[in-house]
């Protein structure tokens, strides 16, 4: 048995190699560069910009625990991004434990840092000590200078790699921080950073904490931009709510509560009604966005509830049983909370676990904003009477989703007419495309491949469900139609698994009206079936502006810029211009089947723009802001911004 059981390992250390030898312990930060999306998410734009964050928060830190009050940004115009705080400065004595500076203990070690005892930092949001010294392994050169101690401290690395030892380069009365980085292009898909990008994560933290103030510049267009918000909270609400018509004054609740473990729970809150159907609620951890919610979220909801409710019912205004979503109809809110020992899933802190902090949430919301109400009843009778509203919607919006779910359950029996779906049934290599007209829908039904390509022609432009209520919207044909064919539900039945396609295809003319055509399918996606988003399968077509035909040969340009490209190479070849021929697309229509598989529908040749969501206040707001009612703050948007749309990153 002995020697059979010997012959089985050596047979198996011949095929598969693996052996003690095959063991490695990863050395400093080679396990960071080795996997870099365990760290930092991924390697991408949004991988990219988290290098920022990073270092950005620390400098947070440094505010949060009482010494820091200016930070400054700047995108250097080598590609490098630097971050520049005036807080106390990272220590750079001799380690007690390691013998080396601690300087380069930070910024070259995993789990070094400040933020586990609490006597540094009270309250933190980077709790893994992996953040500096990940942007350090991830960066192809990086440089930190320290002003501490009455002198200015340098060291440089490369790949998380020292350079040179720690310098002393002089003196100073200063204190503070400077860490420049430029990162590693044989790591990242791209290095170049997007300012609205990092300007939107800024103004986040400045209105969060409205004694510090944040400087954004730019060194390759020239741009600066200052953040600091004195009202705090509430002008976090105001800038949210900016498309919207008021219900309400900002009501603020705040307070400073014992937890189990003995330390404080810091709770701020802003919260505002506005006359629209829509629920924005942020909530925050110790500065970092739990886009997941936890405890704090949770203890929120149901004290507002709770509140709301013993209000109506001792007031005789509850005329029919009201919900926790009757209350949230219309509500605008910021939560944060600030704790010594948050406990967040993972390293990505996307929900908060504290179980303590719920019931903390919940008195602070029950007894500040029951008193709110009873000293300000015009206001609470606002608040009911909406609330009242968004009850009887929802009984008959649920008499409407019912219908739905039962037209969704004949499956492809009750699949619309107009839909020309495909043959295959694996939606991994399914692809749907919403298509703008019914002319266009026919030369794409000519035009695509039939195995895995299916087309939905829609006639006109659908519902704008920002200014809907659901009721209404569950009415609209054109909508229940797009429903239908996707197949995954809507709203809090929406189900992404069960979707029949695994690419959603926007396709639309590249006029005005297809413009207009494609925000408002936008917001359809992103209000009711937003998990399509989030799972990258939603993209819109980028159909060619002009072909360009010289003899038999055809140049497709999908903007002015590759226009002129197209002809300035053809007039260095010597081809005379009056034997150019440039026809401007002015619909998908005009486009024969052959034309637009070749450019728009071909997955060898075609150009898909895949629509993301990174921040989802500021997509909140600019949908909002789109297709709410108020019209200056969509103009100014626009001018703002319409020359300078390269990329739609929503």
């Amino acid at each position: 048995m002995g020697q059979q059981q010997e012959g089985v390992l050596s047979a198996v250390e011949r095929t598969d190699g693996y052996t003690e030898e095959s063991i490695r312990v990863l050395e400093g930060l080679e396990a960071v560069r080795r996997r870099p999306a365990m760290y930092i998410g991924d390697v991408g734009e949004r991988g990219l910009h988290h290098l920022i964050y990073e270092v950005v928060d620390n400098s947070i830190d440094e505010a949060l625990a009482g010494f820091c009050r200016n930070i400054t940004v700047t995108l250097h115009a080598d590609g490098g991004c630097s971050v520049e705080d005036d807080g106390r400065g990272i220590p750079v004595g001799t380690h007690p434990e390691k013998g080396i500076s601690t300087l380069e203990l930070v910024m070259c070690t995993l789990h070094a840092g400040g933020k586990f005892d609490k006597v540094a930092y009270k309250v933190s949001g980077g709790l893994h000590g992996v953040g500096v010294s990940c942007v350090n392994a991830l960066s192809e050169f990086m440089r930190v200078q320290v002003w501490r101690d009455g002198a200015i401290w340098q060291q440089e690395y490369s790949r998380g790699v020292p350079l040179t030892p720690v310098q002393r380069l002089g003196e100073t009365e200063r204190t503070g921080t400077l860490v420049y980085f430029r990162p590693d292009p044989t790591i990242f898909k791209t290095t170049t950073f997007r300012y609205e990008r990092v300007a939107d994560r800024l103004r986040e933290l400045a209105f969060l904490n409205p004694d510090i103030t944040i400087r954004l510049r730019d060194e390759r267009e020239g741009m600066e931009e200052v953040f600091h918000y004195v009202g705090g909270l509430r002008d976090f609400v105001r800038y949210l709510d900016e498309g919207e018509t008021p219900l309400t004054p900002v009501i603020l609740l705040s307070g400073r509560l014992p937890s189990e473990s003995g330390s404080d729970v810091y709770v701020d809150i802003a919260l505002e009604y506005n006359t629209g159907y829509e629920e924005r609620v942020l909530s925050y951890a110790n500065n970092i966005n739990t886009a997941e919610g936890g405890t704090h979220l949770t203890g929120f909801r149901s004290g507002l509830t709770r509140t709301l409710n013993a209000y109506a019912q001792a007031n005789n205004l509850a005329k029919v049983p009201l919900t926790g979503d009757d209350f949230r109809e219309g509500l605008t809110a910021v939560i944060a909370v600030k704790i010594a020992e948050p406990q967040f899933e993972g390293q990505t802190k996307t929900k908060l676990g504290n179980s303590e902090v719920e019931g903390i949430v919940r008195s602070l919301v029950n007894e500040q904003l029951g008193r709110y109400l009873e000293e300000n009843p015009s206001v609470a009778r606002k608040i009911i009477e909406k609330a009242l509203l968004a009850a009887e919607a929802r009984i008959a919006a649920r008499k409407s989703r019912e219908l739905v779910r039962r037209k969704n359950a004949l499956e492809s029996a009750s699949l619309p007419g107009k839909l020309a779906d495909c043959a295959s049934r694996n939606p991994d290599e399914c692809e749907l495309f919403l298509v703008e007209g019914d002319s266009a829908g026919g030369s794409a039904k000519q035009a695509r491949d039939r195995r895995f390509q299916a087309v939905l022609p829609l006639k006109g432009k659908i519902l704008n469900v920002q200014k809907a209520r659901l009721v209404k919207i569950l009415e609209n044909d054109e909508i229940n139609t797009i429903i239908t064919a996707i197949g995954g539900g809507f709203d809090e039945s929406f189900d992404a698994s069960k979707a029949r396609y695994g690419k959603i295809i926007l396709m639309s003319d590249a006029d005005v009206d297809g413009s207009h055509i494609r925000t408002l399918l936008l917001t359809l996606f992103f209000r009711y079936m937003r998990e399509l988003i989030y799972e990258g399968r939603l993209y819109i077509a980028q159909p060619p502006l002009y072909k360009i035909s010289h003899g038999k040969q055809d140049l497709y340009a999908y903007s002015d810029t590759e226009r002129d490209a197209f002809l300035e190479r053809l007039r260095a070849e010597g081809v005379r211009p009056d034997s150019i021929t440039i026809t401007r697309f002015k619909g998908l229509g005009e486009m024969n089947p052959e034309q637009l598989w070749e450019t728009t529908m071909n997955p060898e040749t075609r150009t898909l723009l895949q629509v993301t969501i990174e921040n989802a206040a500021e997509a909140t707001r600019i949908f909002d802001m789109l297709m709410g009612d108020k019209v200056e703050p969509r103009r100014e948007f626009i001018e703002r911004n319409a020359l300078f749309v390269k990329h739609l990153d929503v």
